[in-house]
């Protein structure tokens, strides 16, 4: 203790951790918006500029460093512009952000009542092969793909989803996104993965569900016209061919703390989907 100075425990000293820590939790949070987002590629843009910039007025390059310095100053009119939809996103997430915490036990009871009125449109739809794409909001703002859709601000019932899908109805085509445990929209259009890892016997919905998942970290739930199969995306992953107990136990993990939630559990449930699809086509190729 005798080499610690006696004027480290100061005020001034404990205010500036604190400012640090703000900081800190404020980047982090930003950066978590950002997460699964194209505005992470933007940001490696941004960070590639000033490396540049460092580089050059390192090494004297007089010209690459004016340049860069006319990209700096006129980059938070660009930042504006190009992040314009994070930045909303951003703001109104912090809007929705309650000053006191539900209780956990509503909130479990809230997320128990979401599983069970998807599991029922699931099963009925499935059965009698009704295709439907449903969306579920996780950390990553769905603004942009929101504003495409019809708002209904609806309670999450198995009825109503059904009713939604039910094929010739006014909002049967496009997504339904769920948000904050309530049906925000339907008929909304989601992006069209390119990917060439996806199957060509899946349609439309089984590639707008997995284009969503690749830029957001939102969960999203297909039932197969075809088939009837169920598949659920997240993190540009698919899992095909989910039985009940599957995507029950599944949608359990998940929603029970999205922040707990990780890639380990998602390629699991996606390898017992895969061996499903293996197994059903194993019997077909016996019979």
């Amino acid at each position: 203790m005798n080499f610690i100075p006696s004027n480290i425990f100061t005020w001034q000293n404990l205010a500036n951790l604190v400012d640090i820590l703000v900081v800190w939790y404020f980047l982090y949070k930003v950066l978590s918006m950002l997460r699964g987002t194209k505005a992470v590629q933007l940001l490696k843009g941004i960070v590639i500029i000033f490396g540049i910039k460092i580089i050059s007025w390192a090494l004297n390059l007089h010209t690459v460093s004016f340049l860069m310095d006319q990209l700096i100053n006129w980059g938070i009119i660009v930042i504006v512009i190009i992040f314009q939809p994070e930045i909303r996103r951003g703001l109104e997430h912090l809007g929705r952000m309650p000053l006191f915490s539900s209780t956990s036990n509503e909130e479990g009871r809230t997320k128990n009542h979401l599983i069970e009125s998807l599991d029922q449109a699931i099963q009925y739809m499935s059965k009698r092969r009704i295709g439907a794409l449903i969306t579920l909001e996780m950390n990553t703002g769905l603004e942009e793909y929101v504003e495409t859709g019809i708002d209904l601000d609806a309670e999450v019932t198995g009825a109503l989803l059904i009713n939604i899908f039910i094929p010739n109805t006014p909002l049967h085509d496009g997504a339904v996104i769920v948000r904050n445990n309530r049906i925000s929209v339907a008929a909304a259009y989601l992006p069209l993965s390119e990917s060439n890892t996806i199957p060509k016997e899946l349609g439309t919905r089984h590639r707008a569900a997995v284009g969503i998942s690749e830029v957001t970290d939102a969960i999203t739930i297909v039932v197969s016209e075809e088939t009837g199969g169920v598949m659920i995306t997240r993190n540009g992953h698919m899992m095909l061919d989910l039985s009940r107990d599957d995507y029950l136990k599944y949608l359990h993990a998940q929603l029970k703390d999205p922040n707990e939630s990780d890639n380990h559990s998602l390629l699991d449930f996606f390898k017992i989907g895969r061996k499903n699809k293996e197994g059903q086509d194993d019997k077909e190729d016996n019979k």
